[in-house]
């Protein structure tokens, strides 16, 4: 690893970017440039910025060895964001030393360090850039530490600017979160006290740092509900981080809001609702194909329409079952444990089964050695149906939509590409809100009630994979899912 930053290459690169904004280019296009710049000047394997929102972070850009990881959910309490918000702005850390599933795969793919610095408005974080490289025995410089910096300020003030960013709907900042966040010393003293910790207990950080936490902590990994003075009932929980001295990242909620309580309980029941009407829309049409041609159906089509009718029942009893027990809007994908299993055959077997005339515009490429998924195969079936139909849906009638598949060392992934009315890089992560669904004229072309990327990202987040949209060079759509492998 060369020792210099290329200043030189950085400058002129730099420059590219500022004509970019003057031109009126704003948002992920110009915050990708200016990663590739980044990239090149550092001499990283790779560069990702991690946009921090009310529900954690999310990789909205990421560039050359990195790239994998766009869409990719890091949680507010996971230990890589707890060592960013609670250490200096700029530091260096090595993947290999943190715990998390990010970071394991970073080091499992041979990126054992990281330069990164927070992005800051006025002293709250709205996001973190990382300058991702390999082992080897020269660490990155000063230089290097100095040049992160700056160009995380820079990214901080296209946030101020609020040109195209945020990508999120909700807004930035991790300081916003809706979750009370405190980071606790050996001693129990508070070290991090965010914006919403003061809301919830009622004290501000001037009175809560370098304090005894105000509430009993419980063990690492177990949840306590407790009562306040005032009445009020707060859910907590706590984790240790590993490392020298010891930390616990403290999170806490009201749990006395019964409005919130009710407004998880409608969202539950409309995305339920939703993820029920894929089986029964296929029922349907099964079963009126019967009704409407039986006499001019041979056996063969009869017994096939009534072997789909049959599975897709037994899928419907299932999802009844699962959705049951369940008893508000964060159940899982059930008790059974993540199991191996063949995704090619998952992505076939789901194409075999769509309307006809969505069916007709699949072209399915998929290698023959793909490697196995790890996750709750029945589920997999809602997520490829709800992109083909989108793909489907924002098209020209009769053109094609493919599906590929590839893998790499840690994660098998497909893509359904159409070539539709695309996607404004603005919109790639709003997208995924629930009940969102683009510009009014949108709504009136492309009727639907916004759920069905919602109840993607739920699922596919739900099997420890991440879902990302991305324009498709040439027009279009891509939708990527990445799953473990099993």
């Amino acid at each position: 690893m060369p020792e210099r930053t290329d200043f030189s290459a950085l400058i002129a690169g730099h420059t590219v970017v500022i004509e970019m904004i003057n031109s009126g280019d704003a948002g992920l296009p110009v915050l990708t440039q200016l990663l590739r710049v980044a990239q090149s000047a550092l001499g990283a394997a790779g560069m990702a910025f991690v946009e921090f929102a009310p529900t954690g972070g999310r990789v909205i850009a990421a560039t050359g060895a990195a790239e994998w990881t766009i869409g990719r959910p890091l949680p507010a309490n996971d230990p890589a964001t707890v060592c960013l918000l609670s250490g200096p702005r700029v530091q260096q850390v090595r993947t290999d030393h943190l715990t998390g599933k990010l970071a394991d795969e970073l080091a499992g793919r041979g990126l054992l360090r990281m330069v990164v610095s927070r992005a800051e408005i006025g002293g709250l974080t709205v996001g973190s850039l990382h300058a991702l490289y390999p082992a080897g025995d020269d660490e990155p410089g000063v230089e290097r530490h100095g040049v992160v910096g700056y160009l995380a300020s820079c990214i901080a003030h296209m946030y101020g600017d609020q040109s195209g960013l945020p990508v999120h709907g909700d807004g930035p900042v991790v300081a916003a979160l809706a979750d009370g966040l405190a980071v606790v010393d050996r001693e129990g003293h508070v070290r991090l006290w965010n914006p919403a910790a003061a809301r919830v207990t009622g004290r501000s950080a001037s009175q809560a740092l370098n304090q005894p936490l105000p509430f009993p902590l419980p063990p690492s990994g177990q949840v306590l509900d407790h009562r306040l003075p005032d009445g009020r009932w707060l859910k907590i929980t706590s984790g240790e981080l590993p490392g020298p001295g010891t930390l616990h990242v403290v999170t806490f909620r009201d749990i006395t809001d019964q409005q919130r309580r009710d407004h998880d309980r409608d969202l539950f029941i409309a995305v339920t609702s939703h993820e029920l009407r894929t089986p029964v829309t296929v029922i349907k049409g099964y079963a009126d194909t019967l009704t409407d041609h039986w006499e001019s159906l041979t056996e063969a089509d009869r017994r096939q329409a009534a072997r789909v009718i049959g599975q897709r029942a037994n899928d419907l009893a299932r999802l009844v079952d699962r959705l049951l027990s369940s008893s508000s809007a964060e159940a899982g994908p059930g008790e059974d444990p993540p199991t191996p299993y063949d995704l090619g055959d998952v992505l076939r077997a789901t194409v075999a089964d769509l309307p006809a005339e969505l069916r007709h515009r699949i072209v399915l490429d998929l290698p023959a050695d793909l490697p196995k998924a790890l996750g709750h195969r029945p589920t997999l079936v809602t997520v490829l149906t709800e992109l083909s139909t989108n793909a489907g849906k924002y098209s020209p009638s009769g053109a094609p939509i493919e599906i590929t598949a590839d893998a790499d060392g840690q994660t098998v992934s497909f893509r359904v590409s159409d070539r539709g009315i695309g996607i404004r890089p603005e919109h790639v992560e709003r997208a995924f809100d629930r009940f969102w669904q683009g510009e009014s004229g949108d709504r009136r072309r492309y009727p639907g009630a916004g759920l069905g990327l919602y109840l993607v990202r739920r699922i596919v987040e739900q099997q420890n994979g991440w879902v990302s949209l991305r324009p498709r060079t040439g027009g279009g759509t891509v939708a990527e899912v990445r799953l473990p492998r099993g």
